[in-house]
């Protein structure tokens, strides 16, 4: 029987692996919240099934003995190195299908409620109950005919497209990567560069992976391009965004709002600038709704994803290709053996 562990977040029973894996592979979880939570039993896994509390630098890595695959169950993998594992021949897997629906739902609600200010009002009139009327939220822009700039066109980008055009608004969006024409599919407009999409919008969402490439990309001087009445909405990385910059734009009513489902460091700590503000009380009181990272939640969601990264792990453990591998360039030989 192979031995598969599950580093973090899951807590036992692990009945939907379990039930994947029934016959080849025993299931272990355990519940680290760190790199340095985790013992000898993830060295001698022959897989590992990784979702966001736990990191597995190089160090971490070196240590397996005899993983085959190691699957992060979710979209996202910055947290692990993917070419030292490809070094060691151990494929690095994702689920980059699940939660798209739940995703882009939630950059919808969080473009709504920052954009009709729901969550402000209902903050500040608790105290004071003044003023009862359209004033406790002036100004607010139309929604229908408003540009939202999308920025990442894959899946979740795409289905919040969709979303948006049917709450009739305009949509343009930043992907240097996706294959021409798939604009003309969507009905969407695409910009040319990140500042054309960043002073063109009146929202803007963001839909890409942490990498190099993206790691900072809102910054400050990108906040300063954005419209004073514009929203930011962030469910893709926390990273992708300074978050001082954001709290320093926000707190000088450089920019109207921001939904933020995502933060650099997660859970955040108390004394963070936007936290800081976020729970500010009164006159301090500003348009940002955040949420603990659950955007990509839903009970249906949860099991698709599970299912789908313990049959990726069964895939690899039987011989078989994965079918999400996102380590490739980096596999010095096929996993199997071959």
């Amino acid at each position: 029987m192979f031995e598969v562990v599950v580093t973090d977040y899951l807590r036992p029973p692990a009945d939907i692996e379990e039930q994947v894996l029934h016959g080849i592979a025993r299931v272990e979880c355990l519940g680290a919240h760190g790199f340095d939570q985790l013992d000898e039993r993830y060295e001698r896994a022959d897989a590992l099934i990784v979702f966001h509390e736990v990191s597995l630098p190089a160090a971490a890595l070196e240590r397996l003995r005899k993983c085959r695959v190691l699957v992060r169950c979710g979209v996202g993998y910055d947290n692990v190195d993917l070419a030292v594992a490809g070094r060691k021949s151990i494929y690095v897997c994702n689920v980059p299908d699940y939660g798209v629906d739940e995703v882009a739902d939630h950059a919808i609600g969080l473009m709504i409620d920052c954009s009709r200010k729901l969550t402000y009002v209902d903050r500040r009139l608790r105290a004071s109950m003044q003023p009862w009327g359209y004033l406790a939220v002036k100004p607010v822009m139309r929604l229908a005919g408003s540009t939202l700039g999308i920025v990442g066109l894959g899946r979740i980008g795409t289905a919040t497209a969709l979303r948006a055009k049917a709450l009739r608004m305009e949509v343009i969006a930043y992907d240097p990567y996706i294959p021409a024409g798939r604009e003309k599919a969507l009905g969407v407009r695409m910009a040319e560069t990140l500042d054309e999409l960043l002073t063109g919008s009146d929202i803007i969402s963001l839909h890409v992976p942490l990498t190099e490439e993206t790691r900072g990309m809102i910054g400050r001087e990108q906040i300063g391009r954005m419209r004073p009445h514009a929203v930011l909405i962030n469910t893709a990385r926390g990273a992708v965004v300074d978050t001082d910059a954001l709290a320093d734009a926000l707190a000088e009513g450089r920019i109207a709002g921001a939904g933020i489902d995502v933060l650099p460091h997660e859970p955040p700590a108390p004394e963070d600038r936007l936290v800081r503000l976020w729970r500010a009380e009164g006159d301090q009181q500003v348009n940002l709704v955040l949420t603990p990272h659950d955007a990509f939640y839903s009970e249906q969601g949860l099991i698709e994803m599970r299912t789908k990264a313990a049959q990726e792990v069964r895939r690899v453990l039987e011989g078989k290709p994965p079918r999400n591998c996102v380590n490739a360039d980096y596999m010095c030989r096929d996993n199997s053996g071959r």
